[in-house]
């Protein structure tokens, strides 16, 4: 039963994200408001925590940002927010530790184009350390690779968990506190952008399209990755 669930956690995984996706459409969809972005600001303060756990699983900065800008309106606590996002972002690391520690044969079978990139991540673990789990986190590529390279070695998972933990919070803090302090600024720009749209609509279709194709690409990867 477990080997079957492994084979296909990249299914498994891809249908979690979807369902989430539809259970998202169909709250904003029955949002008891008026307009779009009414409809959304409702649905960010209903299920503004689930949301921000659920996206730093997969530690997507935007999301963190988002957060800062609804602690900094009052719609969200800002330390219940940083709280959060750092429970999800040490969720995700967690669960890419345990691959590495619980499946070694199968890592190896099916990460074949990777590695280069876990041969790095051995070098740095090697050289920097338990800092290498800090650095980790903003170092685009091998967020996912260096915690499953862990995973392989005999490094201490309580250790791993604690500086983990602490690595969470911080890269939660470090990019909601921003947000939240320059969120008066940042909301001048926003309503900049909605009055003069015909300048900020290309923006806004790249920023969209920006998203839409990482989210896209992420799930592709980990349905790649984790698939036999």
């Amino acid at each position: 039963m477990i080997e079957k669930l492994q084979n296909n956690s990249g299914k498994i995984l891809f249908v979690v994200v979807m369902i989430f996706l539809v259970f998202l459409g169909y709250s904003l969809y029955q949002a008891p408001e008026g307009g779009l972005e009414d409809k959304f600001i409702y649905l960010l303060k209903t299920y503004g925590y689930i949301i921000l756990f659920a996206w730093s699983i997969l530690e997507g900065e935007i999301g963190l940002i988002m957060a800062g800008l609804l602690s900094h309106s009052g719609h969200m606590n800002l330390y219940i927010a940083i709280f959060v996002a750092g429970l999800g972002g040490f969720a995700g690391d967690q669960i890419y530790f345990y691959i590495g520690r619980f499946n070694k044969a199968y890592v190896h079978k099916n990460f074949k184009a990777q590695r280069r990139q876990f041969a790095l991540a051995h070098l740095l673990l090697m050289k920097y350390g338990w800092p290498i789990i800090f650095m980790q986190r903003y170092m685009y590529g091998m967020r996912t690779i260096i915690p499953i390279s862990i995973g392989l070695t005999r490094y201490s998972g309580k250790l791993f968990a604690f500086i983990n933990l602490l690595s969470a919070w911080i890269w939660a803090a470090v990019t909601i506190l921003p947000a939240w302090y320059f969120g008066e600024e940042i909301f001048i720009v926003i309503h900049w952008a909605k009055e003069h749209w015909y300048y900020a609509a290309p923006f806004g279709v790249l920023i969209a399209g920006s998203i839409i194709y990482y989210f896209y690409k992420v799930t592709k990867k980990k349905e790649r990755n984790f698939e036999s």
